[in-house]
């Protein structure tokens, strides 16, 4: 029996649809020399022939129903699909899992599957680490797999209307081999505690913030920060028709005004998913499809700047390999805008049917339906070296690998590169030829079969020195028999990955090649962006110069990454570099731009200059508190305060982080901090008192006490997290380096050591931490040893005068204390 509301494709017409019209008949007739279009309808001519709809009619959500009387065959293509499948109540319907009693044994939790009634109830470990019964409130997604959801937190006082705080069970259905599975964290092998951010009731499976923006429409998130509760809504549960193209009422008004015309202003009163500039429709897709780093203000709607809402994660480690290919989930939209496709104007609808959401032809046609060059060009063996009909022989294979995400999900990188087995032998990336062919390996069948898949390959290479060298025999074998039939390509020494990966592991030799990749606005202005963050890390003179020059780029995350690597300058300089981009036509750039002169005193600014940082960091704020649900966001504006010169407010938005998120790491520290200064001022205001005999001092100094009492208790707490924390990631560098910085604040020096010796062992070329360590081993009089430090700090930052200052200081120190004689380190 199918879904009612799947059932509305083929409703009848509204009883409020108007009634039937008289035949028209069509004419045009020339005005004044303008030919104008009337109808002709029982002998009368009407002269409302355009229709311009008032300025101030706002659009709103109709749902799709009012879209079916006009639109069947559209509704009918889009009925079934992964949109319309993306979240439902959970019935007999929807469910597609064995709810009869089924068993999943994940590490010592044997959790049951089971029906009470009419509700699907699971068995299974809950927030407090007991078994509880739960019962699936919704389900989500269809293939290849679907998923569960547990509502927590509700009132009875909530309408039904509104949906409390979702959890997403790890306990998952594969619903092609039609079983039962357990679903980790990626990289996670071992039992997760209950009070992980990562178990199924910690806030990265809350539906309401990883996952409901993006597979619902109109989704109002509603979190009360004073009660820390939900009350979401939506206007459709799924992905129905305004996700994508907008609110419908203006439209739905145009389309019964029985105009002969659209709106001149507003067209169909949609977004133009379909007109000249296909950027309108790829923001459109991508609010869902892409990895964002920040949201940047609220309230996108189709047809509006991708960055005036969101900004785009860059190529970062942790999501693409070093040539921009897939690591991580990302969601297409990071790699798409890598291709030359996008360069070339290709938009999503070119391959993939925007209602049924499947590619328009099958096999090698999706290509070939654009690429019609001469006969024989690509889909032969002349070019793909494959027998025809075999997988080698498939575009998307060599074009379009995949890698399997969520156990049973395989996703193909839209980047649609060449293979590069020669950059794989170089650099360690990945190419898709090695990926088919690692029986070339020389491991034995067994192993090979343990492997799996390519990417845990990849993955066990990191650490497994056999299987590092059978990948390093498969790009070889890859990478000659690429050349014997392509021949050599001629970026293999300056292709951007080379840059990359030499930036990721804070190798100096990369200043050079990033700088050349940022300024080329021939490369995609995703990779551009990337190397000019990381270029940011080489210090002030290697970024400054190149950020200056880019800082009115056509590529919106190439200016606002301009903008954060210049936050180190102060004064008029500042001012003139920066001021001007509070203006910014888009809105991730003038955000950006005020959260870099927000520290400014605005006695520097002139008066339009505030009154567009002051608009500016309003729109920053209202960014933030999209998802004030997340302690970052608390702590970003407490930061934000503090540089206003506003403490109270600071201290308030740090304690709301700790409120909202308890368990994380941050808010603590920079409330310390931030109570720390007020102490040593009140100290200092004591000092002034006493050598003016005011008695007043002696409160000051109470106060200054009660406040170090105070700063001293959160940093032990923040150390309990992050002694947590690094035992969950012991081989994270920047949170032992973090770890160590806390134990010398609370007294700790020899461990302090320990641990900023293993984050410069995890992070060797990182100068903050090594002149960190260099300075914990001067105060400890270990010249040597502090020597050593400073002398990889100056080599990794050879043009910072500070640094060379150091170790100067730090060879009259040695002397001084008996050690060998001072000397030069620079000329």
């Amino acid at each position: 029996m199918p879904k009612s509301r799947r059932s509305l494709s083929s409703a009848s017409p509204s009883p409020k649809s108007p009634p039937p019209q008289a035949a028209r008949s069509w004419k045009p007739i020339a005005v004044a020399s303008a030919v104008v279009v009337v109808c002709i309808c029982g002998g009368a001519v009407f002269g409302d022939w355009w229709t311009t709809l008032p300025d101030d009619v706002t659009a709103n959500y109709v749902g799709r129903q009012s879209c079916l009387q006009c639109h069947t065959k559209e509704s009918q293509a889009w009925s079934g699909s992964h949109h319309d499948l993306a979240m439902d109540p959970a019935t007999d319907e929807t469910v597609l899992a064995d709810f009869d009693n089924a068993h999943v044994q994940h590490h010592d939790v044997d959790s049951t599957m089971f029906r009470d009634g009419e509700k699907f109830m699971v068995r299974t470990e809950g927030p407090d680490g007991k078994m509880g019964d739960f019962e699936v409130k919704y389900v989500f997604g269809v293939t290849p797999l679907q998923q569960y959801m547990v509502e927590f937190d509700r009132t009875d006082e909530m309408p039904d209307t509104e949906i409390a705080r979702l959890q997403v069970l790890r306990l998952c259905w594969d619903t092609l081999q039609e079983k039962w599975f357990y679903l980790p964290p990626p990289d996670v092998a071992e039992k997760l505690s209950p009070d992980d951010d990562l178990h199924w009731t910690g806030v990265t499976m809350c539906w309401n913030t990883s996952c409901a923006d993006c597979h619902s429409t109109n989704l109002q998130k509603n979190f009360d920060v004073r009660t820390a509760r939900f009350h979401t809504t939506f206007s459709e549960i799924d992905v129905s028709c305004e996700a994508c193209h907008g609110p419908g009422s203006v439209h739905v008004e145009l389309a019964e005004s029985h105009s002969l015309f659209w709106d001149r202003k507003r067209g169909y009163g949609l977004a133009r998913l379909k007109g000249t500039d296909p950027q309108v429709q790829i923001d459109t897709c991508a609010q869902c499809h892409s990895r964002r780093r920040q949201s940047v203000h609220p309230g996108f709607r189709p047809g509006d700047n991708f960055y005036d809402h969101h900004d785009n994660a860059l190529l970062t480690t942790l999501l693409y390999h070093a040539d921009g290919q897939i690591q991580d989930e990302v969601y297409v939209h990071g790699s798409f805008l890598q291709s030359k496709m996008y360069q070339k104007g290709i938009r999503c609808t070119d391959c993939h049917d925007p209602h049924t959401a499947r590619l328009k032809h099958e096999g090698n046609q999706v290509c070939t339906s654009c690429h019609q060059h001469p006969a024989g060009k690509y889909d032969t063996p002349a070019h793909h070296r494959h027998d025809v009909g075999s997988k080698g022989a498939q575009c998307v294979e060599c074009h379009m690998p995949t890698k399997t995400y969520m156990e049973v999900d395989p996703r193909r990188d839209h980047s649609l590169r060449v293979p590069r087995p020669d950059l794989s032998v170089t650099l360690g990336t990945p190419n898709a030829c090695s990926g088919c062919h690692l029986d070339q390996s020389g491991l034995p069948a067994a192993k090979r079969e343990k492997l799996g898949e390519y990417a845990n390959w990849l993955a066990a290479a990191e650490n497994d020195e056999e299987v590092k060298q059978a990948l390093l025999t498969v790009d070889t074998w890859c990478r000659d028999r690429f050349v014997q039939w392509y021949g050599e390509k001629e970026d293999a020494t300056t292709h951007f990955a080379n840059a990359l990966t030499a930036a990721r592991v804070g190798d100096p030799v990369a200043t050079e090649l990033l700088k050349q990749i940022a300024g080329d606005r021939r490369t995609p202005d995703i990779i551009r962006a990337t190397c000019l963050q990381e270029l940011g890390q080489y210090g002030a003179d290697e970024a400054n110069e190149v950020s200056t020059q880019l800082l009115h780029d056509a590529d919106p995350q190439v200016r606002a990454t301009a903008i954060s690597n210049l936050q180190g300058l102060t004064g008029a300089r500042l001012v003139e570099l920066v001021a001007p981009l509070l203006n910014d036509r888009v809105r991730l750039v003038r955000e950006q731009a005020a959260r870099v002169l927000a520290p400014l005193p605005r006695a520097e600014l002139r008066g339009s200059q505030r009154d567009a940082l002051r608009q500016a960091l309003t729109e920053f704020e209202a960014g933030l508190m999209v998802n004030n649900e997340r302690a970052g966001s608390h702590m970003m504006l407490g930061v934000l305060r503090a540089d206003q010169g506003d403490p109270a407010g600071a201290e308030r938005a740090y304690e709301t982080a700790m409120r909202v998120e308890p368990q994380v790491v941050g808010p603590r520290s920079n409330l310390a901090e931030l109570l720390d200064r007020q102490a040593e001022q009140l100290q200092q205001q004591a000092m002034r008192y006493a050598q003016a005999n005011n008695p007043a001092g002696r409160d000051l100094i109470l106060q200054s006490g009660e406040i170090r009492d105070r700063v001293a208790k959160l940093r032990v707490e923040e150390l309990a997290l992050l002694r947590r924390d690094v035992g969950l990631v012991p081989t994270n560098g920047p949170l032992r380096y973090r770890y160590g910085l806390l134990l010398y604040l609370l007294g700790d020096e020899a461990q302090a050591v320990t641990e900023l010796e293993e984050a410069c062992r995890l992070s060797p070329n990182s100068p903050d931490f090594v002149m960190a360590l260099a300075l914990l081993y001067q105060k400890h009089q270990r010249f040597v040893d502090a020597i050593e430090q400073m002398e990889r700090v100056v080599e990794l930052r050879p043009d910072d005068d500070s640094a060379q200052q150091v170790l100067r200081d730090l060879h009259r120190q040695q002397f001084d204390s008996g050690g060998v004689s001072p000397r030069r380190t620079a000329p």
